[in-house]
């Protein structure tokens, strides 16, 4: 009796970690009875066929989903106050979002920018080089969107494309990205040399077992399934070529100037708070709450010379980096 109370317990545990993942598996075996084109008679019938169990994972899952959002809400006010202070100002912020492949980033963004006035941000986010692109420095077509006076622009993936995703997957040379990794720095540098744009460069970082996780996701989910590129076809492969450059990329270019902020994203909800909160800590602006905790998780947010000591003893101990 014993083992199979054990044994329940274990299969609870085991259940998929999402919030709507729990929601849609409970309802998954009786949603061919539910009222196809009546949101409320739906869920009402869908109560009354649940079983007991699936009933408290319902209920679970709706509240922690309801008190995760509602956690994230004081910051994304207080980001609210740096906007409008950048934009008496005149200061400018770049935030770089950079990482394995379903680390979190998009959804983290949108977190971010949720309640932002869009007349004061811009997400960018962009593709391919064109042919011409490709003639030209690489930083050109990112320098082309900084922000103006009062603005945020927020990089998703950023120019370290160069330092990790290109040379690993031979979109570039040997020679250039030797080349960008000797210059980002001097590139860095002279963008905060105007004394009014600050810069944040965010490094998501996600296990190789949760990061197969999501791929998993995405490849049976027909509303994710766009997410799938050729890079995530081959990440879990070549998962320890990542590893080695951002090892390097933590080498060459976290300064005390332009330092990188390692976020650990495992659980998606912690990634995105603790992010909010740096942003916050990083930026000074009238108005900031005093009835806030804006210092970071330390678990989450690793600064960038912490990571590299954490690696080093890794590869020290195990003869390789663990992630």
């Amino acid at each position: 009796m014993a083992g199979t109370r054990r044994k329940k317990r274990a299969e609870e545990v085991r259940q998929p970690t999402g919030y709507t993942s729990r929601i849609r598996e409970a309802v998954a075996r009786i949603v061919d009875t539910l009222p196809a084109d009546e949101p409320l008679e739906a869920a009402r019938s869908a109560r009354r066929q649940l079983k007991r169990k699936e009933t408290r994972r319902v209920v679970q899952s709706a509240l922690e989903r309801h008190f995760a959002k509602a956690e994230l809400i004081p910051y994304q006010a207080e980001l609210i106050k740096l906007l409008q202070h950048l934009e008496v100002t005149g200061r400018k912020i770049i935030i770089l979002f950079d990482g394995r492949d379903a680390s979190g980033k998009g959804g983290t963004i949108r977190r971010v920018v949720r309640y932002l006035n869009e007349k004061h941000y811009r997400v960018v986010a962009l593709g391919k080089p064109t042919a011409e692109q490709k003639t030209e420095l690489h930083m050109k077509r990112y320098i082309e969107q900084f922000p103006h006076a009062g603005e945020i622009v927020l990089f998703d993936r950023s120019w370290y494309n160069r330092a990790m995703v290109e040379p690993v997957m031979s979109f570039c040379t040997p020679r250039q990205y030797r080349e960008f990794m000797n210059r980002v720095i001097g590139y860095e540098d002279r963008i905060l040399a105007d004394g009014t744009t600050s810069l944040i460069k965010l490094y998501f970082s996600v296990s190789k077992e949760e990061q197969q996780r999501r791929f998993e996701r995405r490849r049976n989910d027909p509303l994710r399934q766009w997410k799938l590129s050729e890079v995530d076809l081959q990440a879990q492969a070549l998962w320890d070529e990542f590893t080695e450059k951002k090892f390097r990329l933590l080498q060459k270019t976290h300064t005390a100037k332009s330092p990188w902020w390692i976020i650990r994203s495992d659980d998606k909800h912690l990634a995105r708070r603790e992010t909010l909160r740096l942003i916050l800590k990083l930026n000074t602006y009238r108005g900031r709450s005093r009835k806030i905790n804006f210092q970071p998780d330390p678990r989450i947010v690793i600064p960038g010379e912490r990571e590299l000591k954490i690696m080093k003893a890794q590869r020290k101990k195990h003869g390789r980096f663990l992630g």
